[in-house]
């Protein structure tokens, strides 16, 4: 039997449209609530799919459905042709009107609040019908995840090497420098000279230990010869964090790209101490997947945004090689 006999006559971008309700309400009835058409047409139309296909797309039980390895597999199917569909539409209506598009964001709080929002802001004064979605929700490895399943177009994330990230594009963008800061009110804020070590005892505020640059921030307190501070609040809110160092009771690391793009006045001060890490940030999208003209667009700010940082690294970098004796 050829294909067009087996699937291509039999396969419809309505059955495929069934198929991801199914898979994402994990219910048959939820689905078809979902879509507002019947049970019965749900259950036939996941039943002429294995039919087709010759295999089995889901394991029914008292809890509901569950995608069989071949159900995973198709269904990344069914998702990256209504992802090119979307992406198709929006390079239409980009040629009709450049101003027209959606993106969607995957990035941390902290550039969120300083780098990205600059760098959004450029891209709305230039193209003001540009729908924009952010989200800032878990770690890198979650935004990772999130390209790969097209619920969000680029990323830009701390550098990780893995072997899994073989289907992502990555371009460095910039390497992020880390201070200790407290609050305008701070006993610290009026010394000069301040050693790491004089300040463990304090209250500090500091990401997750599981994120990058939790995970940099030990490391470089470990490599001054210093444990981790006992007194610790552990958030990912931007909020809290400037919340509690507005008390002068706080101490906590920001990234300078916050400093530098956040609001001003700013209501923290870099305290005199050696910098505590440098965290590289790269522009991730999925391989093989065209851009929209809009990410295009976005990755084009981003870069125009992040040069001054570029820059500096690089400069950095070069009078290093330099310096360094000949061998």
């Amino acid at each position: 039997m050829q294909w067009t006999d087996r699937i291509g006559r039999r396969v419809k971008l309505r059955d495929l449209h069934i198929l991801l309700a199914v898979a994402q309400s994990g219910s048959l009835s939820r689905a078809a609530e979902r879509l507002a058409i019947s049970y019965p047409v749900v259950s036939r139309t996941i039943s002429d799919l294995e039919h087709a296909l010759g295999v089995r797309l889901f394991d029914r039980g008292a809890m509901g459905v569950e995608p069989t390895m071949y159900g995973r597999t198709f269904l990344e199917c069914g998702t990256a042709v209504f992802d090119e569909l979307r992406q198709g539409v929006q390079r239409i209506e980009f040629l009709s009107d450049p101003t027209v598009g959606e993106l969607r964001i995957g990035s941390s709080q902290p550039l969120m609040a300083g780098l990205l929002a600059m760098v959004i802001d450029r891209l709305v004064v230039r193209y003001p019908r540009i729908a924009i979605q952010s989200t800032t929700a878990g770690s890198s490895k979650i935004q990772r995840t999130a390209l790969r399943e097209r619920t969000i177009d680029v990323a830009i994330i701390p550098v990780e090497q893995s072997s899994e990230d073989r289907d992502l594009d990555s371009e460095w963008l910039f390497d992020e420098q880390l201070f200790v800061v407290a609050g305008l009110h701070s006993r610290w804020g009026r010394r000069r000279k301040i050693e790491l070590a004089e300040l463990m005892d304090d209250h500090w505020i500091l990401p997750y230990a599981n994120t990058a640059a939790g995970t940099l921030i030990e490391s470089r307190f470990r490599a001054n010869g210093l444990a981790p501070p006992r007194h610790v609040v552990v958030s990912d809110s931007i909020h809290l964090r400037n919340t509690l160092l507005a008390t002068g009771r706080y101490l906590s690391v920001l990234p300078e790209s916050m400093l530098r793009f956040g609001p001003k006045p700013l209501t923290v001060k870099k305290l005199p101490i050696p910098l505590l890490a440098s965290l590289p940030y790269e522009i991730v999208t999925l391989k093989n997947r065209t851009l929209s003209p809009a990410v295009q667009l976005f990755i084009e700010c981003a870069r125009e945004v992040a040069k001054p940082l570029a820059k500096r690294e690089a400069a950095g970098k070069l009078v290093a090689a330099i310096a360094a004796p000949k061998k």
